[in-house]
């Protein structure tokens, strides 16, 4: 019985450890850009930095570590090996004789202990509990980083849209700056017009080296993550108004799989404790050589831990370990309640972000584009002055801003949904 126990612990160990290695090379081989100019998706991000993150390496060797512990904590504990001389003379015509005295003994001894098989699969149960709480933190953190690639390149995508938006308003305002001074020159135009022109462009010159920086560091964030160039285009964005997180299971989400993980320990531990209630027998084996006129002798011993103290010291350590279970199935309760409110309002927000701005593209788009033609079409037939359309333009500025902060934000709200679980493709999920 034993000797099956202790090959299904092995035969265990083994094949936990095989599916470990498998799926470290699953992530280890996934590609990251098939070439550095081609532009790069957010799918692709996602691969490349889950090939690149040490982080999950570490879960993994943890998890390695773990099912070797389990394998050893299973085992009985290695015999112990005594040599001894007893009863050796110290005074006397015999003083520090080996043969002389009867009672001279040169003694070899074997000891070992016999925890019984419960108590020895409950401890390797536990180190298997511990892989499993390894495994799990692998998964929580391969969905942290797909969440936090995806929103770097959903902040690099707005922040190039961003420059884009700039740069075109900027050509805009130089060709009305060139209007404005010749006009000036030509006796129509006033010198205030130009100063504002100039001034209008100059504004807008200064945000565009912000935005230049802040690409620039959005670029160097995203490049963090996948390893690739910093200048590697990118693809056209993923279909982010639909989403395929609509139903999550909470059970499935790796942060709450964590803390039952560790919940599961907790119950081992607790069940080692209960086994500690068990004494585990010793046995001894006493070989003794005396004199060659006297004979030798075999000593056979048994050894018993006296538990005297139990309620205070074995009661005490189970029910603390008991106490922990109730503590973690607890906090996993009131975590699942809170993700499930959190979940909700992602996806409630993320459907007002959308109805948000089909709205701003159906009626506040238009009117922003009416406004700038109509203050044109006053200042060229001379009833506005200037200041009517540069106010007009600064408008659908803001506008056109606000759409691109609110598109990144509800883009960012479906990456939280969409990344609520660990990609299945590439080997990271439990």
């Amino acid at each position: 019985m034993e000797q099956h126990l202790l090959s299904t612990t092995r035969s265990r160990a083994l094949w936990h450890a095989l599916a470990a290695a498998i799926a470290w090379l699953a992530i280890a081989t996934t590609p990251a850009a098939a070439n550095p100019s081609e532009p790069l998706s957010l799918d692709a991000a996602v691969r490349s930095a889950l090939a690149h993150s040490r982080g999950l390496q570490a879960s993994n060797a943890a998890a390695a570590g773990a099912r070797d512990m389990a394998v050893a904590a299973a085992q009985r504990p290695d015999p112990v090996l005594r040599l001894s001389l007893d009863n050796l003379p110290v005074n006397g015509p015999d003083r520090f004789s080996t043969t002389r005295d009867f009672m001279t003994m040169r003694s070899v001894a074997l000891m070992q202990t016999l925890p019984n098989a419960d108590k020895r699969r409950a401890r390797g149960e536990r180190f298997e509990r511990e892989a499993d709480a390894a495994l799990s933190e692998r998964a929580q953190r391969a969905t942290l980083l797909q969440t936090e690639v995806a929103q770097a390149w959903l902040e690099r995508r707005m922040q190039e849209q961003r420059l884009l938006l700039l740069q075109s308003q900027i050509t805009e305002a130089r060709v009305l700056v060139q209007t404005t001074e010749a006009a000036l020159r030509g006796g129509r135009g006033s010198t205030a017009d130009a100063l504002s022109a100039r001034e209008a462009l100059a504004q807008l010159e200064q945000g565009l080296i912000g935005a230049q920086a802040e690409r620039a560091n959005a670029r160097l964030t995203l490049s963090r993550f996948t390893g690739g160039p910093p200048d590697q285009p990118l693809a056209d964005p993923p279909p982010w108004q639909r989403s395929t997180a609509t139903i999550v299971q909470m059970a499935l989400l790796p942060d709450l799989a964590v803390l039952q993980a560790r919940e599961a320990v907790a119950r081992a531990e607790a069940e080692v404790a209960r086994q500690e209630l068990n004494l585990d027998w010793s046995a001894e084996v006493m070989f003794s050589q005396r004199g060659s006129q006297f004979s030798n002798m075999v000593s056979i011993g048994i050894s018993v831990p006296l538990q005297w103290d139990k309620p205070q010291r074995q009661q005490r350590e189970l029910a603390a370990r008991l106490a922990r279970v109730n503590e973690l199935e607890a906090e996993r309760e009131e975590k699942t309640r809170e993700r499930a409110l959190q979940v909700q309002r992602w996806q409630q927000d993320w459907r007002a972000g959308r109805d948000r701005l089909a709205y701003l593209d159906a009626q506040r788009q238009p009117l922003a584009t009416q406004r700038v033609d109509a203050a044109l079409a006053a200042y060229r037939g001379g009833r506005e002055g200037l200041g009517a359309v540069l106010q007009a333009r600064r408008d659908s500025l803001n506008l056109a801003l606000e759409r691109l902060a609110l598109e990144r934000d509800t883009a960012g709200l479906w990456a939280q949904l969409e990344y609520l679980l660990p990609d299945t493709t590439t080997g990271v999920k439990p």
